[in-house]
């Protein structure tokens, strides 16, 4: 039985469902999965991924044996560690100042540790989702172990932090991404990399949620706006909380709720006092599943205002709920919302447009029966998370059979073998236009 390492940043995170809904499919396919994670898992961990909680392997909770197996291998596997030592201290293609080079001496230091961890398990394959810290850690791990990995771009790990992007996209047996925008964006940016191995696989919803009706309103009604995301700079909750005092003055009833939690908190509650929008804007924090239906059954207008983005859950998730969504046309985002068509989009950074577009949806809401029902088809479409979720696994389960079953220390000891995988020599481009 073939076995894969899913290593997140952070899992099992409620934020993140894609990750739990693979290792879902690729155990029902037979897939032997061993959930990781590079953060320390987080107290109150949410019911059903509490299961998930309990065998997850945390990287930063540090054993002493692995700790004893990893310095046995640092001696070991010293030729190998040392193309990654001159990689962060002396790479020239794309040159990273002192602090990212630094850090990827001690994440090289954790990938050993991974892979000391990953042993026992006899993992024929690591993948990782984003492009942060994790993948280096997998990639030095795989080194070590001798084994493929592979990662999946979203946003903002290829937008806003790619450090090393280069070194890992040679180096793994394949890149998925989430949009034809990333694809672009790596093979325009990262020249080297081989075409063949940048695979769109994009995200998905459950595309059985029932439209519920909404709530009859009477004319000049509140208007309720919800925004769904994490108080972190890049999600701009501040241009929101900007708008909302422009709408207050040009005497609009509303109520806009932002559902999340992060370390603008403090930051939003300032300007939410400073603008006197107390009774206007509501933080709500993080929601539960169940708490978040609520919101968007309420809601009139779900809003995404980020600086960078992949092509968000959120957005599929209001749009197959019936609800108009409005968001920046920038990144993969115009793959999803097709302005006037399935929702609306406006300039990034221009308050004005954003206005106009709240404005428009507040004037047209009650004929904005066909653009919702074009929201779902597209969704059904290019969006069906049991479509696009079989295809992930379609790609790695093969991948996994394919490999010839041996001692972890006798597989491939060169990352230029991956190239030479039958099942990666058979995909061809056209699979990225879906």
């Amino acid at each position: 039985m073939p076995t894969i390492a899913y290593l997140s940043n952070l899992f099992p995170s409620p934020v993140e469902p894609y990750v739990v809904d693979e290792i879902r499919e690729l155990r029902r396919r037979g897939v032997t999965v061993v959930p990781c994670s590079a953060r320390k898992l987080q107290r109150g961990v949410d019911g059903n991924l509490q299961s998930f909680a309990a065998e997850t392997l945390c990287i930063q909770r540090l054993r002493i044996r692995p700790l004893l197996r990893a310095a046995s291998l640092c001696v070991a596997k010293v030729s190998v560690l040392s193309d990654f030592f001159l990689h962060a201290l002396c790479q020239e293609e794309r040159p990273e100042s002192f602090t990212p080079r630094l850090r990827a001496l001690l994440l090289t230091f954790m990938g050993v540790y991974y892979a000391a961890l990953l042993e026992p398990h006899r993992v024929q394959h690591i993948h990782v989702h984003h492009g942060y810290f994790g993948s280096w850690i997998a990639m030095v791990a795989a080194r070590i172990l001798g084994v493929g990995f592979s990662m999946t771009l979203h946003g903002s790990d290829l937008l806003l932090d790619s450090t090393f992007l280069d070194l890992k996209l040679k180096r793994c047996s394949f890149c998925l991404t989430i949009s034809e925008f990333n694809r672009r964006h790596i093979l325009q940016y990262y020249p080297a990399a081989a075409p063949e191995k940048i695979l769109v696989r994009r995200l998905g919803v459950d595309i059985r949620v029932g439209l519920d009706a909404p709530p009859a309103r009477e004319h000049g009604s509140t208007f309720y706006i919800l925004a769904v995301g994490r108080l972190h700079p890049v999600k701009d909750h501040s241009f929101l909380i900007q708008a909302c005092w422009l709408l207050k003055c040009r005497g609009l009833r509303f109520i806009c709720r932002i559902a999340g939690e992060g370390p603008e908190r403090q930051s939003l509650e300032g300007m939410i006092r400073d603008f006197d929008l107390q009774s206007d804007v509501q933080l709500l924090g993080q929601l539960s599943q169940v708490q978040l239906e609520e919101q968007y059954r309420r809601a009139d207008l779900v809003v995404l205002t980020s600086r960078s983005e992949g092509i968000p859950l959120v957005l599929m998730e209001a749009m197959v709920r019936g609800k108009p969504v409005l968001a920046p046309a920038i990144t993969g985002i115009p793959e999803l919302v097709i302005d006037g068509e399935t929702g609306f989009l406006y300039r990034s950074g221009s308050l004005d447009d954003f206005l106009a577009r709240v404005v428009l949806v507040i004037n047209t809401r009650s004929a904005l029966g066909p653009l919702l029902q074009a929201a779902r088809e597209h969704l059904l479409r290019h969006f069906n998370r049991e479509t696009n979720l079989a295809r992930v696994c379609d790609l790695l389960t093969p991948y996994f059979k394919a490999q010839p079953n041996q001692a972890a220390d006798t597989r491939q000891e060169s990352v230029n073998a991956t190239y030479e995988n039958p099942v990666l020599q058979q995909i061809q481009l056209p699979l990225q236009r879906h």
